[in-house]
């Protein structure tokens, strides 16, 4: 269970009536009509039955178990929610000893070191791409193709796609007859989180995917039955604030974070700076710390700086694992900090996202919180599901299209271009 909390009001660009019951129905409505008339279909993705994953779990099980390696070949939106996932409840006794590894990037060092690391006979590789024409990922794919020969009749069984059905990966796959899931055209990739492209690789670590999905229809539902819930009312003053705080700060106070708030920014970015249907300029610009380490690096712009950012702090109550405690040990010349001598590790990151956040209400920056119960499948498919929301209900308002990504195909095509001159 997630607990959402604000202090928007103490800041001095407040205006209560951006906040009223109508205003916050109208963005509840258009949500309501995105999700209806099949705008983006991740609305729908916490309720699917996902037959076809189970299945695959259950009857390669044998298979599955042998392996040492899952290789997840693709960029962006096939990639990050994957690794922001598994990386927050990698500590989970059922998370599978298989290691998991990304073809992502393009750099040559960073490929011949992965791929030095493994054997074929003991690696799964998923190719995930919608279009299935993705540079980075048919690159790199046709590079893992050569390199492992897993066109061979006996090697095949180690590949699996997944991409938009009727894409030319999904033709390739039934032509060779690769193993292939698909994903409906309407669910962008950074949305994709909770198809296909996130539970299956999920399923294979030995996650709980139920639970995943119950924690996302636990936050559709909170949504859903409230026109007047938290969500609206952070979007609501996002988007009215976004001349005077157009920076969103989400300071997360764990490590575990860390891919979490990379998903974070691209979800944010990707989705939210557009055109509007006027042709301005809109957009918030993502910023991901971690707490307490950038405490000691961005936090002084923070709280001396332009006053034109709003700060995020998330936070887990419990973590799971048995508590570590700050020995009692008194050392010569350091005593000034003994005081938090006896404390549990855990305690102290609580007692250092609290003082910094206090801090920075003080210095009239608007701050919300984000707080998890504990780390878990549920707790996650919660926050992932809230930010979808939050960045949807952030799109409707500043009324861009939350979808598309157009600034993104003009590099491609300048790249395309750029290759006919060679």
């Amino acid at each position: 269970m997630i607990h959402l909390e604000n202090t928007y009001q103490s800041s001095p660009n407040y205006d209560s009536s951006f906040l009223s019951k109508e205003s916050l129905r109208s963005c509840f409505e258009k949500i309501q009509a995105e999700k209806e008339n099949g705008v983006s279909g991740y609305y729908h993705l916490p309720f699917q039955e996902n037959s076809d994953i189970f299945t695959y779990l259950r009857e390669y099980h044998c298979f599955l178990d042998n392996l040492k390696n899952l290789v997840i070949i693709g960029i962006g939106g096939s990639s990050l929610g994957t690794k922001a996932i598994d990386a927050l409840l990698s500590h989970q006794h059922n998370r599978r000893r298989l290691k998991l590894r990304f073809l992502e990037h393009t750099d040559p060092i960073v490929i011949n070191k992965e791929l030095q690391r493994i054997k074929w006979e003991e690696t799964l590789f998923i190719v995930i791409s919608k279009s299935g024409l993705t540079i980075e990922t048919t690159s790199l794919f046709k590079y893992v193709l050569k390199h492992f020969n897993l066109l061979d009749s006996k090697r095949k069984n180690h590949l699996l796609t997944i991409s938009d059905e009727d894409s030319p990966l999904f033709h390739w796959s039934k032509e060779q007859k690769i193993q292939n899931f698909t994903i409906k055209p309407n669910i962008g990739g950074r949305f994709s989180v909770l198809s296909t492209a996130g539970l299956l690789p999920l399923g294979i670590l030995g996650y709980n995917l139920q639970s995943l999905l119950k924690g996302a229809q636990n936050m559709s539902r909170y949504f859903f039955k409230n026109p007047t819930n938290e969500i609206l009312k952070k979007a609501a003053f996002l988007a009215h604030c976004e001349t005077n705080y157009p920076i969103n700060v989400l300071f997360s106070y764990s490590s575990v974070f860390r891919h979490f708030n990379a998903w974070y920014v691209q979800l944010w970015g990707e989705s939210l700076g557009k055109l509007d249907y006027t042709g301005q300029k809109r957009g918030l610009t993502p910023i991901a710390l971690i707490g307490s380490i950038d405490q000691h690096s961005f936090l002084q712009l923070i709280m001396q700086g332009p006053q034109n950012k709003s700060v995020t702090f998330l936070s887990v109550e419990k973590f799971s694992q048995k508590p570590l405690y700050i020995p009692n040990i008194k050392l010569k010349g350091l005593e000034s900090t003994d005081f938090v001598n006896g404390t549990s590790f855990n305690k102290l990151l609580q007692l250092q996202c609290i003082s910094t956040k206090e801090s920075i209400i003080a210095e009239n920056v608007p701050t919300d919180s984000i707080t998890l119960d504990l780390l878990c499948e549920e707790s996650v498919g919660e926050l992932i599901f809230y930010y979808e929301l939050l960045t949807s209900c952030v799109g409707a308002l500043l009324q861009i299209d939350t979808y598309n990504q157009p600034g993104v195909e003009f590099g491609k095509k300048i790249l395309r271009e750029k290759f006919t001159h060679i």
